[in-house]
């Protein structure tokens, strides 16, 4: 073969192998997208990175990396805080609490998504498919309106965690039965109907020294039969004293109703002083930590993995160490319930509770190519299989197809409970406000678990103070 129909041949190589790899049409090479999001470290966002590193292929075609932030729940808030208003731009999203929408939207940081999804009809087929209750809290600011800034990353209910072993135990059944008149419940169906007096009884039913009789041994340790969460840290106290304020009959301050709306009248009236005055009589019955103002979500917990308490109030989110053995001293005898609610004039249960869980978010200096990347992160967590695969490892699905589905409720004992709570879940503010609000309601309910003020008296402060702030505000007129 002469020089020349060799160089023909190895051009028109090279030209076939250059069509077949696109250098010759322009077609940009694959990129690598980093990704860097802040969350608070827990199992649900150590499960979603640990998910994404072993499953996730972008369907661009690019490499993109996920780099997370793993911060103590304590310090979550102050210190995203902190990285977004220095001006640093160091996150590209965000695992964010609903509360704080209001507060980095208005500071511009947080991205209103509503293009993104009204441009891609499978991202909106996901977020038309979520409970509405989780969309209103997790997504919207003002809060309840189609303005859409978050997507459901992890959402949480509380439910009840008991110990079989206790509450089902012969003996402890029939001393209940003949000190109450009440059937001590231990079936899964029994702990539903559940309301709070029971709760109540069962509290002071089992608190025991060491040593003395439980379930047919001696109990190696002063045992005590409930537990919620009474702590002056971030939302600890808050978050269950507003369950039952709701359950009562009470309200807090009503963001919605903005700029009518007052806090004087609300957040003090009568019926929300008794859902209060409620929150704080079940302390008695409690370890001895709840009247310290510590008694945050880990150190129950912590109580009742270490086989304290009989019934403890806990976000499921923390429910997988209460079935690990190798965390759980009680992993094997545990049941799950529905929350206790207030029993009305009917005989039916009034549910309603705070919410918990989180959204994610993208920030606004984002590229587009990281916006994109980013969004087709989240739809591939919002499928159907990984909502599935992330249920089955012990996270929760917001998408009603997923948790609707009957194979739902076989993932993790407390699922049952999921699909009946959500209806039942309403949120605290969403207004850039939101802190301080919540700092000052933090410390003087406080003051009313450690016993150094009365229930009104600390309503009474912070419906004031409330009333100030947000008159000033201009959200109250």
């Amino acid at each position: 073969m002469s020089w020349q129909c060799k160089l023909t041949s190895l051009t028109g190589a090279a030209l076939a192998a250059g069509l077949m790899s696109g250098a010759f049409l322009g077609v940009a090479s694959a990129e690598e997208v980093v990704l860097k999001m802040a969350v608070p470290d827990w199992p649900p966002t150590r499960i979603m990175k640990k998910m994404f590193d072993e499953q996730y292929k972008p369907a661009s075609g690019n490499t993109v990396k996920l780099e997370v932030d793993f911060i103590p729940w304590p310090d979550f808030y102050t210190r995203v805080n902190a990285s977004l208003t220095s001006g640093e731009q160091k996150y590209n999203m965000a695992v964010s609490d609903s509360q704080w929408l209001g507060a980095f939207v208005e500071g511009g940081y947080y991205r209103k998504i509503n293009d993104l999804i009204d441009a891609d009809p499978e991202l909106k087929a996901a977020m038309d498919g979520m409970h509405p209750s989780i969309l209103a809290a997790y997504s919207t600011y003002p809060h309840k309106t189609p303005n859409y800034y978050g997507f459901p990353q992890f959402p949480d209910v509380l439910v009840n965690f008991v110990r079989k072993d206790i509450v089902c135990n012969e003996e402890e059944q029939k001393n209940f039965q003949a000190k109450f008149n009440k059937k001590l419940p231990c079936t899964p169906e029994e702990l539903d109907d559940m309301d709070w007096d029971m709760f109540e009884n069962i509290g002071q039913f089992f608190m025991r020294k060491k040593g003395e009789n439980l379930a047919g041994k001696p109990a190696d340790d002063d045992f005590y039969g409930i537990a919620y969460q009474a702590g002056k840290g971030y939302d600890m106290s808050t978050s269950q004293i507003n369950t039952m304020i709701w359950q009562t009959g009470g309200n807090i301050w009503d963001e919605t109703n903005a700029p009518t709306g007052h806090a004087e009248g609300v957040v003090n009236s009568e019926l929300s002083v008794k859902g209060l005055d409620h929150f704080l009589r079940l302390i008695q019955y409690m370890p001895p930590v709840a009247r310290t103002g510590t008694m945050d979500i880990f150190k129950t917990d912590e109580l009742f993995r270490e086989g304290k308490v009989a019934m403890n109030i806990e976000w499921i989110g923390l429910g997988e160490a209460s079935l690990d053995p190798k965390t759980s001293k009680v992993s094997d005898k545990l049941v799950f319930g529905l929350m206790p609610g207030m029993r009305g004039a009917d005989g039916k249960l009034v549910r309603w509770s705070q919410i918990g869980g989180q959204p994610f978010v993208l920030m606004t200096w984002n590229t587009d190519l990281q916006n994109k990347e980013a969004v087709g992160f989240v739809k591939w967590w919002l499928s159907p299989d990984i909502q599935n695969q992330y249920a089955a490892g012990g996270g929760q699905s917001a998408i009603k197809a997923v948790y609707e589905n009957p194979k739902y409720a076989t993932y993790r004992p407390w699922n049952r409970t999921w699909g009946p709570s959500l209806d039942w879940q309403k949120d605290m503010w969403h207004v850039p406000q939101f802190f301080e609000l919540l700092t000052q309601q933090q410390d003087q309910y406080d003051l009313a678990i450690t016993g150094k003020q009365d229930a009104k008296t600390t309503l009474d402060n912070i419906a004031k103070f409330q009333e100030n702030l947000l008159t000033e505000a201009g959200l109250i007129q």
